[in-house]
């Protein structure tokens, strides 16, 4: 069985992260490095066992976290696609269960807000792991002529405060922001976050769930 904590000991994984995150910074885009991939792998195993998938799904779900982004060093536009390629040229012929790394293959080709098909559990619960990660301590430069110019970084940057979590009984998928509206208005956080909140949406919804949206208080869903 593919196992999270063996995949994080993988000098390939290791070196496409650290390259991607690298190009990334150059590019001057917010965190996609080691601090994103960890955040994503760890709720999306959360997320899974509190879906009630088995072991297998769970770590499957990890490491679809964990590896998601490890494509950007070739190229940001179809990094979905590299990374999934990538991932399968590293365990397709060290590992016996071929399945788990085709599942992980399709969730990590397919989490791109721009080209994307939910065609499995693993990659409905990756996009919503990696969607959610939206906070201040993902923005690279903070400095206040940055946090003017760059609309990314400022909306970013205005979230104080995020929580994600499952409500089982009233079948919700809750993501919970605080924003200082000093720093951005809500309406900015929807200019660059809308694509990404209805992909969240749908992939609640092929999960058999609602996704909630919750900010300062205030619930959209």
């Amino acid at each position: 069985m593919l196992i999270l904590s063996e995949i994080k000991k993988h000098s390939g994984i290791k070196e496409c992260i650290k390259k991607s995150e690298d190009y990334l910074n150059y590019l001057g885009y917010t965190d996609h490095g080691f601090r994103h991939v960890n955040m994503v792998a760890d709720r999306a195993k959360s997320l899974a066992k509190n879906l009630g998938l088995s072991e297998r799904e769970q770590e499957l779900a990890a490491i679809s976290g964990y590896c998601h982004d490890m494509g950007n060093f070739l190229q940001r536009t179809d990094h979905c696609y590299t990374g999934a390629m990538i991932f399968s040229q590293f365990f397709i012929e060290k590992t016996q269960d071929k399945a788990g790394v085709l599942e992980i293959m399709q969730a990590i080709a397919n989490h791109d807000e721009h080209k994307f098909e939910i065609i499995n559990k693993i990659g409905a619960i990756l996009i919503l792991a990696d969607k959610s990660d939206v906070h201040r301590s993902r923005v690279k430069d903070n400095s206040a002529k940055n946090i003017k110019e760059d609309i990314h970084d400022r909306v970013n940057y205005s979230v104080v405060d995020s929580s994600f979590k499952i409500d089982k009984l009233k079948k919700n998928i809750v993501l919970k922001l605080k924003i200082d509206t000093k720093v951005t208005g809500v309406m900015e956080y929807f200019e660059i976050f809308n694509e990404r909140m209805i992909l969240c949406r749908k992939a609640a919804e092929f999960l058999n769930y609602n996704f909630v949206l919750v900010i300062n208080n205030f619930k959209l869903s």
